[in-house]
């Protein structure tokens, strides 16, 4: 009997989960064309149509969407298998797979990536950057080992450890009535001047927690595509914008036009965490705890 491959898979979880062969294409790593006739291969091998095409957009037949979830759970499974037996051979060694969100990414990686290569030479590290959901679907798929999110946010029981526990700091122009304060309070915060980022970005529901609005809140006067556009938004005037303490070391936030006050609320709690997550049968436990460690210790 003729076999479904794990790639043929991958493929259709991943235009199914995005709606588009380009998009997934380039998730996968591989051309158009490639993915394309992967999926096609694999509905010649099963007989049946898995996906509805037209010229606009993509998309799954009932049968393709059955499909989809139990080849979810097979490369899920797929991958716990290489990861107990790479745990079995050598955990500190070969290749991980990390997702991480761009709200992360660029402050994080030139921190701790130098440290990683020290600390475990015989590891190797393949980044993915994503939304947070997205990430959360590859997670359940085994195409990435470890997400790097913020927290708050719904992991649908997968489990993670925190490694950083940050605040805000409001980024404002330097003639900004309120910058001869020393911190800042939310409640000071003019929102008709508040620029965050356009919704899909967790980095912006827990902005607005930190100034103790609704996620839905629409009292923000603008929705920026990358925190580089807002602070370059900030430096010229247009408004104010928060800042992850992450972000702090950056050279985005190194601009001679802006200044960086603390943001405090009514609440002592963290306005914002980073972690690891993880499938639950994920085996590689030394790895996951050096790394965490790594994390904790170059951000500290």
């Amino acid at each position: 009997m003729n076999l479904p491959t794990l790639r043929q898979l991958q493929y259709l979880i991943a235009v199914i989960e995005l709606k588009h062969f380009g998009h997934a294409a380039e998730r996968c790593f591989v051309t158009q064309s490639t993915l394309s006739a992967g999926i096609q291969d694999l509905e010649s091998l099963l007989g049946i149509t898995l996906l509805e095409r037209t010229n606009r957009k993509v998309l799954p037949t009932d049968i393709g969407i059955e499909i989809a979830e139990k080849a979810q759970a097979i490369l899920s499974l797929t991958a716990d298998l290489v990861d107990l037996a790479q745990s079995e051979k050598n955990p500190l060694s070969g290749r991980i797979r990390i997702g991480l969100i761009p709200t992360i990414s660029p402050f994080l990686l030139p921190q701790v990536l130098p440290e990683v290569r020290k600390q475990l030479p015989l590891l190797e590290l393949v980044l993915v950057e994503d939304q947070s959901e997205r990430l959360l679907d590859q997670l359940e798929a085994g195409t990435i080992d470890i997400a790097v999110l913020a927290l708050p946010f719904n992991l649908r029981g997968f489990k993670h450890k925190i490694f950083l526990q940050e605040q805000f700091y409001v980024a404002l122009p330097k003639q900004h009535p309120l910058n001869n304060k020393t911190t800042i309070d939310a409640e000071q915060l003019p929102l008709d001047e508040l620029m965050l980022l356009k919704e899909g970005h967790c980095l912006r529901e827990h902005a607005l927690a930190a100034c103790n609005l609704p996620a839905n809140s629409r009292r923000t006067s603008v929705q920026g595509t990358s925190l580089y556009t807002l602070i370059e938004m900030v430096a010229g005037g247009s408004g104010i914008t928060l800042v992850p303490e992450i972000a702090l070391k950056s050279e985005i936030v190194s601009h001679s036009e802006i200044s960086l006050k603390p943001l405090t609320n009514s609440t002592d709690k963290p306005m914002r965490e980073l972690a690891l997550i993880w499938r639950s049968s994920y085996r590689r436990h030394e790895t996951l705890e050096r790394l965490n460690t790594i994390f904790h210790d170059c951000l500290k």
